[in-house]
């Protein structure tokens, strides 16, 4: 199929790839063996069609469901618009294919109309502006998820008319064909291949619960999955199968109840005056417990404070929280409205697991793991109580690897040097894991040339941010813009910006992350234009796709190590360092090595894209592990200034 004369070249612009041909073959193989499998494929191998053909054609003979997990939104557009359209052509097999959101980006049309009915009783006037909004979009919406409304709606408007797992079931919406998130699910009985993103997809692995209760599959019987953008899994899989009480999440729970401000809610709908005294408490309490844990924290380090010992602050929630709970028991038992009695029943799980939470954080009760606070929301008002677990491996070993399923991982950056992808799959608990190791069929040595310059002064010395201020300058130059300056410090990028930005300014069209434009909204900006020079931190190493000539140039103003200052990193190090490891040769290095590669990574994305690399830190030079990162990168031309 995929050789140079296979099925593929029908293709319009086909181009035959033995690297492609070779992941194909394993992915195959891997299938019918019935085995799970680890494989890194550089950029350009073309990895989706490798893994959806064999994908589809196994499931559609063995009647088994495929599920294609991603990271990036990015690339879940592109299998469903692009690359699986393709493979049904090519196929000439028809096959359903469906994308699953996060149940909460679907407007319930059934809870829209409850909400409209008892709007006097749950909004303010601005609020029922609002859902009017919402109501006049959803006549025209097709999708009807958030990504298709062009305003992002108030959170809190939005938590009573979205999809939720006791109050939009099958039972309640299932025969109302204009319900998304049951029309959706309908999609997903019958499809053959499910394309997810990786939070939603360990949401949902870990809902259902531990391997054995599973009938041999992930999240259907006898399914099997294929993990895209693999290098992202243990950090989305950390978050997702950790704790995480939310100070807004938790008040806002109560505020659906009974905001004391606006004195609206649902318990004004019951007229419950018992049970609205006693949510109207709560909240105080709970702004005066996360008011004493603010206090007790100390955040000199930045937006993180880890919590090392049992009992933070003394627990003056959970009775409060617990009282609430009991109060909306006894309304739920009481009320003939079914659906007010699901509302209810719904937000009282929700406040008995804030409550296990809280419990749980305080005392420290699960083992192995590290506990931190950290300050969330733009402004950083909020607070949020997290619990992780230090090492991760042992949990997706038992989730991902047991005999006789199959996973399949792959990403462009798996490996720090070895072939054998030791580094990835013991972070992962794929440690028996069968590993592949392809190449890139991009010519390097051709297109990409690298620039090191020798004379950068350390950050700490008072000549750094001149010196960075001219390299970036100089190599800017050379390209005409058309360049990601990449940098590993927030502080550090606004520093360089201010300082150029009248220049750069002048001279490109100028672009810094974090000053109003979202994300993608800069991306589409970037490439449309002639002259773009983009300022961006963390987000912009990994997961961004530029080909052709709007991406000419990338500099890297520091090797990306990681500040040991987070609570989650600094434990790992310990972890390590506990059992007689080197935590830098173990986990700060290879760390940093495939965040490098990522940023590098970003340069060439197609045969005719040519352009440089600069990197403004001589460490790569001068320290002994320097050449580690040299050794990562794709053979290519490298100059010395």
């Amino acid at each position: 199929m995929f050789g140079a004369r296979g099925l593929l070249s029908r293709a319009k612009n086909f181009e035959y790839r033995p690297e492609q041909q070779q992941m194909a073959a394993a992915v195959a193989g891997a299938l019918e063996a019935n085995h799970h499998l680890v494989v890194e494929a550089g950029t350009g191998v073309g990895k989706s069609l490798a893994y959806l053909i064999p994908a589809a054609l196994f499931a559609l003979e063995h009647k088994r469901k495929a599920i294609v997990s991603t990271h990036t939104i990015n690339l879940q557009e592109q299998l469903l618009q692009k690359d699986i359209p393709i493979v049904r052509r090519l196929l000439d097999r028809p096959f359903e294919a469906a994308l699953l959101k996060g149940r909460q980006n679907y407007l319930c049309p059934n809870r829209l109309e409850r909400a409209q009915q008892l709007q006097n009783d749950l909004f303010n006037s601005s609020e029922q502006q609002e859902l009017l909004r919402i109501r006049q979009w959803s006549k025209k919406t097709t999708e009807g998820t958030l990504s298709d409304i062009d305003v992002e709606p108030d959170p809190a408007v939005w938590a009573q008319v979205c999809s939720e797992p006791h109050l939009c079931t099958p039972k309640t919406c299932g025969a109302d064909a204009r319900c998304f998130y049951q029309e959706a699910r309908k999609k997903l009985l019958t499809a053959d291949l499910i394309v997810v993103n990786h939070t939603l997809f360990f949401l949902a692995l870990e809902s259902i619960g531990e391997s054995e209760s599973r009938s041999l599959g992930y999240l259907f019987p006898n399914d099997f999955v294929i993990l895209d953008e693999a290098h992202t899994i243990e950090s989305v899989a950390t978050r997702q199968i950790g704790l995480g009480v939310s100070q807004y999440g938790l008040k806002q729970a109560l505020y659906r109840l009974y905001n004391p401000k606006s004195k609206k809610g649902m318990l004004t709908v019951l007229r419950a005056e018992e049970a609205i005294r006693k949510t109207a408490e709560c909240v105080d309490v709970v702004d005066h417990f996360f008011q004493t844990v603010e206090q007790a924290a100390d955040f000199r380090k930045g937006r993180e404070c880890r919590v090392r010992k049992p009992g933070l602050v003394p627990d003056i929630v959970t009775i409060a929280l617990a009282r609430v709970q009991s109060a909306i028991a006894s309304e739920a038992k009481e009320s003939a409205d079914e659906k007010l009695k699901s509302e209810l029943q719904d937000l009282g799980r929700r406040i008995r697991e804030a409550r296990r939470g809280v419990m749980d954080f305080l005392q420290q009760t699960p083992e192995n793991h590290v506990y931190w606070v950290e300050r969330t929301g733009k402004m950083a008002q909020n607070l949020t109580l997290n619990a992780a677990p230090v090492d991760i491996s042992p949990v997706l070993n038992r989730m991902l690897f047991p005999a006789n399923r199959i996973c399949v991982m792959t990403s462009a950056t798996l490996s720090v040097g070895r072939d054998d992808l030791q580094y990835f799959r013991s972070r992962v608990g794929a440690s028996d894991v069968e590993a592949l190791k392809i190449g890139s069929p991009f010519d390097y040595q051709k297109q990409m040339r690298l620039y090191v310059v020798r004379k950068m002064p350390d950050p700490r010395d008072s000549d750094y941010e001149d010196a960075l201020e001219k390299w970036t300058a100089h190599f800017l130059k050379k390209t005409s813009g058309r360049a990601f300056v990449l940098f590993t410090s927030y502080k550090t990028m606004m520093r360089l910006a201010q300082r150029m930005e009248a220049e750069l300014n002048r001279a490109y069209t100028f672009m810094v992350q974090g000053q109003g434009l979202s994300r993608s909204r800069m991306l589409e900006r970037f490439k449309k234009c002639p002259d773009g020079v983009l300022f961006g931190t963390d987000s912009f190493w990994t997961g961004v796709d530029v080909p052709g000539e709007a991406l000419s140039n990338v500099i890297i103003t520091r090797l990306p190590f990681a500040v040991p200052d987070h609570p989650l990193i600094e434990a790992k190090l310990e972890h390590i360092q506990v059992r007689g490891g080197d935590p830098f040769t173990e986990y700060s290095l290879p760390e940093a090595i495939l965040k490098l590669r990522q940023g590098v990574g970003r340069l060439i994305r197609t045969k005719a894209d040519e352009g440089i690399i600069v990197i403004l830190d001589n460490r790569i030079l001068s320290k002994s592990y320097g050449k580690s990162f040299l050794q990562a990168l794709p053979p290519c031309q490298m100059e010395i200034l």
